[in-house]
């Protein structure tokens, strides 16, 4: 990919971006870390894999504005129109359509990535929410959807994500971001991924003895002041 095209796709991708937690450095991180893994790779389409990861979260917008709308689906028509007016050739579409399509595994339609691209960009995408960024990252994207940091069950206990079924950090630490580690197709997004591991676990289990504390020992500091 020339440097003329290049540009010519960031400034689209740029136009697009307007999620605080899916910004266009979260864009950057997803590309640098995919040309990172595509070194380990072989037949890599580099062209391919650049457009896909500048432009895997333009469908973002959509779905914050309705969350029924799936990002990646939504992205990946605009991914396809924009470059089909753009004059590009319909194989190379297709590939970046499905790189995009199959980034998100929650609202992706059941559809895996078929390809070394895809496998990729999939594999770079997850990799930033890993590790202490991937924390930083969800207590953002929380605040931003008003979604609380823990809740409480019916007896007052403080939930740690396994029990509850609303939506809060601990929750979404549970059910998404601590079984990331397992997901990933290549074997050097792998190792990435595992070195950001224990940053994750060392601050979600603080983050529950800090929660856990203040409420064991202030509830019994009440109780004892109120009498």
């Amino acid at each position: 990919m020339d440097k003329k095209t290049y540009e010519k796709l960031e400034k689209y991708m740029r136009s697009c971006m307007q999620d605080s937690a899916h910004d266009v450095e979260h864009i950057y991180r997803v590309l640098y870390v995919a040309l990172d893994i595509a070194e380990y790779e072989k037949d890599v389409d580099y062209d391919a894999l650049i457009c896909a990861c500048l432009l895997h979260d333009i469908g973002r917008k959509a779905q914050i504005e309705n969350k029924k709308i799936s990002h990646a689906k939504a992205g990946a028509e605009m991914a396809v129109s924009y470059l089909s007016g753009q004059g590009y050739d319909r194989e190379y579409v297709s590939k970046v359509e499905h790189c995009i399509l199959a980034h998100s595994f929650r609202k992706s339609g059941g559809i895996l990535p078929e390809s070394i691209e895809a496998e990729i960009l999939f594999d770079a995408d997850k990799i930033d929410v890993t590790g202490a960024l991937g924390a930083a990252r969800t207590l953002q994207y929380g605040g931003q959807v008003s979604e609380p940091i823990y809740t409480r069950l019916p007896d007052g206990r403080i939930a740690d994500g396994e029990e509850e079924t609303e939506d809060s950090f601990f929750h979404e630490y549970k059910q998404k971001l601590i079984k990331i580690y397992d997901m990933l197709y290549t074997k050097r997004g792998r190792e990435i991924a595992m070195e950001r591991k224990a940053a994750a676990v060392a601050f979600y289990e603080s983050l529950c003895r800090e929660v856990d504390s203040a409420f064991r020992k202030g509830a019994a500091r009440l109780d004892v002041t109120i009498q």
